[in-house]
């Protein structure tokens, strides 16, 4: 067993589950906000993702005492994900493993040995299908739309993303580009600078950085802020300047202990939720339909005349 204390020899005390759990998996939600926690609270994530399935064997009370922690501190840390205690926090983790097993059992045995490559595509493919239902927690809906509604009201949306963020920048440009809304993209940050120069309170910055720590962007969010226009940043979850210096964020998660795997999950993660605004913008209206067929056809026309 890793990161904790060998699991206690005592009779667990007569913790009584609690109904009304949060709707979403409790163990995916710890890994969506662990980046978040303070050092306590990553202990205590840390022990529940290695350990969950020895967790029925801990009370509140054993729990702390094999991290060295306080009681109130497994209270308050289940309290801060949105349960309402500690024992409805682990009887939600017991039936969600509980659901798995299940699952597991009802799927047929393969008749045939799965060649390594199915095995590595399907492993992937659970890996993007974790990151994406981990950043639509950390995405509430009325947090979506509040930027969707943003981007439908804005005069023009100015984008900016560096290197590989610069590839979901330009992408996200010309989608809206397509439903009929006015966009400045730029992967240089000088250039942004200077486009900025003439923005005012009816624009919306979009900033794209996965760490959100340069300080040329930080620095062209800062100017945008100044012309009292809205800014939108895009970045991991945990905490970065650009987030700090943004009036909305979106934030993604995407975690793997492979270093090459991991940048492949934060990009399909994020491309799904961008995917999911601007659906949500497209039904704020039928022009932006109507706009979207005609610019289709007109590209088509070019790329096969």
């Amino acid at each position: 067993m890793s990161r904790g204390a060998p699991p206690p020899q005592e009779a667990p005390a007569a913790d009584a589950p609690v109904a009304g759990a949060a709707d979403a998996s409790p163990l995916l939600k710890v890994r969506a906000e662990r980046d978040r926690m303070s050092a306590i609270e990553r202990r205590i994530a840390d022990f529940l993702l290695d350990n969950a399935h020895l967790l029925r064997d801990y009370s509140s009370q054993q729990l702390a005492s094999a991290l060295g922690i306080s009681q109130s501190s497994v209270v308050k840390f289940s309290q801060k994900l949105g349960f309402k205690g500690y024992p409805d926090l682990k009887f939600c983790i017991g039936e969600a493993l509980a659901r798995e097993t299940a699952d597991g059992a009802s799927r047929p045995a393969p008749t045939r040995d799965v060649s390594p490559h199915v095995a590595l595509a399907d492993a992937l493919w659970r890996g993007k299908a974790r990151a994406e239902q981990e950043t639509r927690l950390l995405n509430p809906l009325e947090q979506i739309d509040r930027i969707v509604q943003a981007i439908v009201d804005a005069d023009r949306v100015f984008i900016c993303g560096l290197g590989q963020d610069g590839i979901h920048a330009r992408g996200l440009g010309l989608r809206l580009s397509l439903i009929g809304i006015a966009t400045v993209e730029h992967a240089d940050p000088v250039l942004m600078a200077a486009s900025v120069s003439s923005a005012g309170p009816g624009d919306v910055l979009v900033v794209f950085s996965e760490h959100g720590r340069q300080p040329e962007l930080c620095q062209v969010s800062r100017q945008f802020r100044a012309r009292r226009g809205k800014t939108v940043s895009v970045t991991r979850h945990g905490a970065n300047p650009l987030r700090a210096h943004a009036d909305a964020a979106l934030l993604v998660s995407a975690h793997d202990d492979d270093a090459h795997v991991e940048p492949l999950l934060y990009q399909a993660a994020l491309q799904h939720m961008l995917d999911l605004v601007i659906v949500l913008v497209c039904q704020h209206s039928d022009d932006y339909l109507d706009h979207y067929r005609n610019s289709a056809e007109h590209v088509q026309k070019m790329l096969d005349p």
